[in-house]
């Protein structure tokens, strides 16, 4: 018999790690197929709540906020690359040459993968959320934008005007900065966290077979 959990990760669009341990958590999830299954939300994380409208360009933005010197970012940045090769690449995929890589303010897409898990379920929230990173990495869009978060809401299949609404909807940005406060409440510092069964936290992007390993001891200690 398929054991089901719920998986449900404190993430932030503009997460490089987040991207690698979902992909690996993808990957473990293929090799459990048959043994376990899980349903996937996201929870919203906000790196760089104060990031103002206009953005911040990546390299100067770590350079500020970590205080390492080009040769340390350098370095930070190939080791995220060897590990983003087996999980997947954040080649840039549009059209010309790439422009420059922004950080941008995500409290709005946020509340727009909250409106789509409520209204739409968890499978449409995580394509939303899939889409929202490949819009950041692979095609340096402005997600602090809210007609390009629009686009990729209807690009998804979902309703334009009701993602307006939902912007617009103090409940809903209530209720994300609520699953916010509730990260911190839960010594959540950084991201990815990945919560299974409401109750074990796996903190990091980790490998597959850790999260293997993980989800076969939640499920034995049921």
């Amino acid at each position: 018999m398929t054991e089901k959990v719920t998986i449900d990760i404190w993430s932030d669009v503009m997460c490089p790690w987040c991207v690698i341990g979902y992909k690996n958590l993808e990957a473990a999830l293929a090799g459990l197929e048959g043994e376990i299954e899980a349903e996937i939300r996201w929870l919203p994380f906000e790196l760089n709540p104060d990031m103002p409208p206009e953005g911040e360009e990546s390299r100067a933005h770590i350079a500020r906020k970590y205080g390492r010197t080009p040769e340390e970012a350098e370095a930070g940045r190939t080791m995220m690359a060897e590990r983003a090769a087996a999980a997947g690449p954040f080649d840039y995929t549009g059209p010309g040459d790439p422009p420059r890589s922004m950080l941008w303010n995500t409290f709005d897409a946020h509340k727009l993968l909250k409106w789509a898990l409520d209204s739409a379920g968890a499978e449409a929230q995580t394509r939303l959320k899939l889409a929202l990173f490949a819009a950041h990495f692979q095609q340096r869009r402005n997600v602090g934008s809210r007609d390009v978060l629009f686009d990729v809401v209807e690009e998804q299949g979902l309703d334009r005007a009701a993602a307006m609404a939902a912007l617009d909807d103090p409940q809903i940005a209530a209720e994300v900065r609520a699953e916010e406060q509730m990260a911190f409440d839960n010594n959540v510092s950084g991201v990815p966290a990945m919560v299974i069964d409401r109750k074990f936290i796996v903190p990091g992007a980790q490998d597959p077979e850790t999260y293997a390993n993980v989800l076969r001891k939640v499920v034995g200690k049921r």
